[in-house]
Protein backbone atom coordinates (compact mmCIF):
# COMPACT_ATOMS: atom_id res chain seq x y z
CA UNK A 1 0.00 0.00 0.00
CA UNK A 2 2.68 2.48 0.55
CA UNK A 3 3.77 1.91 -3.26
CA UNK A 4 -0.11 3.03 -4.35
CA UNK A 5 0.39 6.27 -2.02
CA UNK A 6 3.96 6.74 -3.44
CA UNK A 7 2.79 6.79 -7.03
CA UNK A 8 -0.46 8.78 -6.62
CA UNK A 9 1.76 11.43 -4.17
CA UNK A 10 4.42 11.56 -7.06
CA UNK A 11 1.96 11.78 -10.28
CA UNK A 12 0.65 14.50 -8.00
CA UNK A 13 3.41 16.17 -7.42
CA UNK A 14 4.92 15.69 -10.74
CA UNK A 15 2.08 16.94 -12.54
CA UNK A 16 0.79 19.57 -10.51
CA UNK A 17 3.62 21.12 -8.69
CA UNK A 18 6.28 20.88 -11.81
CA UNK A 19 4.23 21.00 -15.19
CA UNK A 20 1.35 22.34 -13.59
CA UNK A 21 -1.41 20.62 -15.19
CA UNK A 22 -4.24 18.56 -13.55
CA UNK A 23 -3.63 14.66 -13.50
CA UNK A 24 -5.67 11.97 -15.22
CA UNK A 25 -9.47 11.74 -13.43
CA UNK A 26 -9.30 14.63 -11.85
CA UNK A 27 -12.26 16.34 -12.55
CA UNK A 28 -15.94 15.30 -13.24
CA UNK A 29 -19.33 17.36 -13.48
CA UNK A 30 -21.25 14.92 -11.44
CA UNK A 31 -21.62 15.77 -7.47
CA UNK A 32 -22.60 13.31 -5.28
CA UNK A 33 -24.30 14.16 -2.05
CA UNK A 34 -22.90 17.07 -2.51
CA UNK A 35 -19.69 16.64 -3.18
CA UNK A 36 -17.53 17.03 -6.39
CA UNK A 37 -14.72 15.98 -7.84
CA UNK A 38 -12.07 18.00 -8.70
CA UNK A 39 -8.58 17.58 -7.77
CA UNK A 40 -7.60 21.13 -8.60
CA UNK A 41 -9.70 22.64 -6.17
CA UNK A 42 -8.10 20.47 -3.32
CA UNK A 43 -4.98 20.92 -4.22
CA UNK A 44 -5.03 24.94 -5.42
CA UNK A 45 -6.45 25.22 -2.05
CA UNK A 46 -4.71 26.88 1.12
CA UNK A 47 -5.18 23.91 3.00
CA UNK A 48 -2.81 21.93 0.57
CA UNK A 49 0.10 23.90 2.66
CA UNK A 50 1.08 23.40 6.63
CA UNK A 51 3.51 26.45 7.67
CA UNK A 52 4.42 26.70 4.23
CA UNK A 53 4.91 23.32 3.73
CA UNK A 54 3.50 21.82 0.62
CA UNK A 55 1.31 18.75 1.43
CA UNK A 56 2.56 16.62 -1.76
CA UNK A 57 6.05 16.95 -0.91
CA UNK A 58 5.20 15.98 2.70
CA UNK A 59 2.54 12.96 1.19
CA UNK A 60 6.08 11.76 -1.24
CA UNK A 61 8.27 12.06 2.11
CA UNK A 62 5.76 10.33 4.34
CA UNK A 63 5.51 7.21 1.90
CA UNK A 64 9.78 7.35 1.26
CA UNK A 65 10.38 6.93 5.02
CA UNK A 66 7.43 4.22 5.36
CA UNK A 67 9.11 1.89 2.49
CA UNK A 68 12.76 2.75 4.00
CA UNK A 69 11.09 1.57 7.80
CA UNK A 70 9.46 -1.09 5.52
CA UNK A 71 12.62 -2.44 4.22
CA UNK A 72 14.72 -2.16 7.79
CA UNK A 73 11.98 -4.40 9.53
CA UNK A 74 12.20 -6.75 6.54
CA UNK A 75 15.82 -6.96 5.78
CA UNK A 76 17.46 -5.19 8.32
CA UNK A 77 19.75 -7.01 11.60
CA UNK A 78 18.09 -8.28 14.82
CA UNK A 79 19.71 -5.48 16.77
CA UNK A 80 17.64 -2.67 14.43
CA UNK A 81 14.36 -4.71 13.74
CA UNK A 82 12.37 -4.22 17.32
CA UNK A 83 13.54 -0.29 16.93
CA UNK A 84 12.59 0.05 13.54
CA UNK A 85 9.15 -1.91 13.83
CA UNK A 86 8.40 0.56 16.98
CA UNK A 87 8.96 3.92 14.54
CA UNK A 88 7.28 1.83 11.84
CA UNK A 89 3.96 1.83 14.24
CA UNK A 90 4.64 5.81 15.17
CA UNK A 91 5.20 6.60 11.45
CA UNK A 92 1.96 4.75 10.63
CA UNK A 93 0.23 6.27 13.30
CA UNK A 94 1.17 10.32 12.33
CA UNK A 95 -0.09 9.34 9.22
CA UNK A 96 -3.04 7.81 10.57
CA UNK A 97 -3.65 11.14 12.93
CA UNK A 98 -3.71 12.89 9.85
CA UNK A 99 -6.15 11.83 7.61
CA UNK A 100 -9.28 12.73 9.62
CA UNK A 101 -8.13 16.52 9.22
CA UNK A 102 -7.64 16.24 5.55
CA UNK A 103 -10.97 14.38 5.15
CA UNK A 104 -12.64 16.99 6.61
CA UNK A 105 -11.13 19.49 4.27
CA UNK A 106 -12.15 17.80 1.82
CA UNK A 107 -15.73 16.66 2.09
CA UNK A 108 -16.99 19.41 4.62
CA UNK A 109 -14.73 22.84 3.97
CA UNK A 110 -14.17 22.24 0.20
CA UNK A 111 -16.77 19.79 -0.67
CA UNK A 112 -14.24 18.31 -3.38
CA UNK A 113 -12.68 15.49 -3.53
CA UNK A 114 -9.19 14.67 -5.07
CA UNK A 115 -9.20 10.96 -6.44
CA UNK A 116 -5.21 11.09 -5.56
CA UNK A 117 -5.89 12.28 -2.32
CA UNK A 118 -8.17 9.79 -1.73
CA UNK A 119 -5.77 6.82 -2.44
CA UNK A 120 -3.16 8.22 -0.32
CA UNK A 121 -5.80 8.39 2.24
CA UNK A 122 -6.71 4.77 2.30
CA UNK A 123 -3.11 3.76 1.47
CA UNK A 124 -2.43 5.15 4.98
CA UNK A 125 -5.55 3.52 6.67
CA UNK A 126 -4.63 0.13 5.45
CA UNK A 127 -0.99 0.35 6.35
CA UNK A 128 -1.93 1.45 9.99
CA UNK A 129 -4.39 -1.32 9.63
CA UNK A 130 -1.46 -4.44 8.46
CA UNK A 131 1.10 -2.72 11.04
CA UNK A 132 -1.69 -2.79 13.74
CA UNK A 133 -2.50 -6.45 13.00
CA UNK A 134 1.17 -7.13 12.81
CA UNK A 135 1.58 -5.51 16.47
CA UNK A 136 -1.73 -7.15 18.31
CA UNK A 137 -2.18 -10.14 16.86
CA UNK A 138 1.05 -11.69 15.51
CA UNK A 139 3.66 -10.08 17.86
CA UNK A 140 6.69 -10.81 15.87
CA UNK A 141 6.97 -9.98 11.93
CA UNK A 142 9.98 -11.86 11.94
CA UNK A 143 8.80 -15.58 13.24
CA UNK A 144 5.36 -14.66 11.32
CA UNK A 145 7.64 -14.46 7.80
CA UNK A 146 10.13 -17.12 8.76
CA UNK A 147 7.01 -19.56 9.70
CA UNK A 148 4.91 -18.69 6.67
CA UNK A 149 4.47 -21.16 3.59
CA UNK A 150 7.58 -19.44 1.11
CA UNK A 151 8.94 -17.08 4.04
CA UNK A 152 12.28 -16.22 4.10
CA UNK A 153 13.53 -19.72 5.31
CA UNK A 154 12.10 -22.08 2.55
Amino acid sequence: MSIVGLTASSIVLYLYNTLHQLPPYCSSTQTFWGISLNCGVVLGSHYNNIYGFNLDILAVTYFIVNLALIFIVAFGSDSLYGKAFKVLFAWRFVGLAIVPYLMTIEFVVLKTVCIYCTIMHFSILIDFGIITYFIFYKRNLRTFLSSSPGGPTQ
